[in-house]
Order: structure tokens, then C-alpha cells, then sequence
């Protein structure tokens, strides 16, 4: 069976959110200066974040429930609203036999072959046209499917299209260090 929308969104956004996952105490504790590593003070930020990460982690979660609940219902007033619709439309035949014999109501509007072959002549370039139009939207809809099936599986293996991410988060942790120091 192909996974959920929210087996995806969970197996991707919650998994590997949780702060160990990312970086572990020891990790965490080497970018301090090393007279400083072994202060309690580190272990007890370091709870914290895992705490503030913990916490966003659950609100994604329960976003996530949210959002399959809020799909679910959408689906259900589709379904009802298609339903709804399939029952007040008005009958093909009954609509092609009074455009081509007239209705009931003393209008006469009848068709000749030739009449009748010139629309429906036109009819099926219409409809070829919105074909090519609908294969042409296909084509780009799959394509921007590959393009994000493709960026998650980059997630998952480790792979980011943003090489300099690392030194980025790097970059962030001596920032948050440097306010550390800044406020003793």
C-alpha cells in the first residue's frame, strides 16, 4: 500500500527532528571552549533546546494530525457536493435531442446532417485542443513531482542541496556560544 500524506510528512519532518538525532551532548559540548566543557551549564542548555525542540516537534505533530483531519473532511464535502451535483444535472440525451429536434416549448431549431457534422467537427477539435492543453499540464505536474520526490529522498540519504548547511549550523552554534559568553 503506497504511504499517507501523513506517513510521509511525519517519516520526514518528525523522525530525525529530535535533537539527539541532529547532535548529540558530547557533540554539542565540543564547541565550547574547552575550560568551559565540562560546566554544568552546557548540559542544562543543551536539555533546553532539547526541550524547545521536543515541544516543536509535537506541534508538528499534532499539525500534521490536524491537517489529515481537515483532508479527511474536505473529501467527505467533495464527495457530498459531487454527489449533490450528479443528481441536479439535467440528462445528455434529453439536452443533445433538444438541440437537435427542439425542445417541447414551440421552438423549432431543427439541424440539417450538415449542421450537425460542422459541430460536432468543432466539438472534437475542442476537445483535442483541451487534451493536449490537459497532457501538457500532466507533463509539468509530473515533473515538479519528481523534482520534490527527488529533494526528499535527499533528506532521507543524507544528501542536501545545500552543501553549506553544516557550516551554517556551525556558524549559528559559535553565534549562540558567543551570546553565552556575552551575558556571564
Amino acid at each position: 500500500m503506497a504511504p499517507t500524506e501523513s506517513t510521509i510528512l511525519s517519516n520526514y519532518l518528525t523522525i530525525a527532528a529530535k535533537l539527539p538525532a541532529i547532535i548529540t551532548l558530547e557533540q554539542f559540548t565540543a564547541f565550547f571552549p574547552r575550560s568551559q566543557q565540562s560546566n554544568p551549564q552546557i548540559r542544562s542548555l543543551y536539555r533546553h533546546l532539547q526541550h524547545q525542540r521536543n515541544a516543536t516537534v509535537d506541534a508538528v505533530t499534532e499539525n500534521i494530525a490536524a491537517e489529515e483531519k481537515h483532508g479527511k473532511a474536505l473529501r467527505r464535502e467533495t464527495a457530498r457536493s459531487r454527489r449533490e451535483a450528479a443528481e441536479h444535472e439535467a440528462d445528455p440525451e434529453l439536452q443533445i435531442e433538444n438541440a437537435l429536434f427542439g425542445d417541447d416549448s414551440g421552438h423549432s431549431s431543427r439541424h440539417t446532417l450538415q449542421s450537425v457534422l460542422s459541430v460536432m467537427e468543432s466539438a472534437v477539435a475542442d476537445l483535442e485542443a483541451e487534451i493536449r492543453q490537459l497532457e501538457a499540464e500532466e507533463a509539468a505536474l509530473i515533473h515538479s513531482v519528481q523534482r520534490a520526490v527527488g529533494g526528499l529522498s535527499d533528506l532521507r540519504y543524507g544528501r542536501l542541496s545545500n552543501a553549506h548547511l553544516p557550516e551554517e549550523v556551525i556558524q549559528g552554534l559559535k553565534g549562540l556560544q558567543e551570546q553565552c559568553h556575552a551575558k556571564k
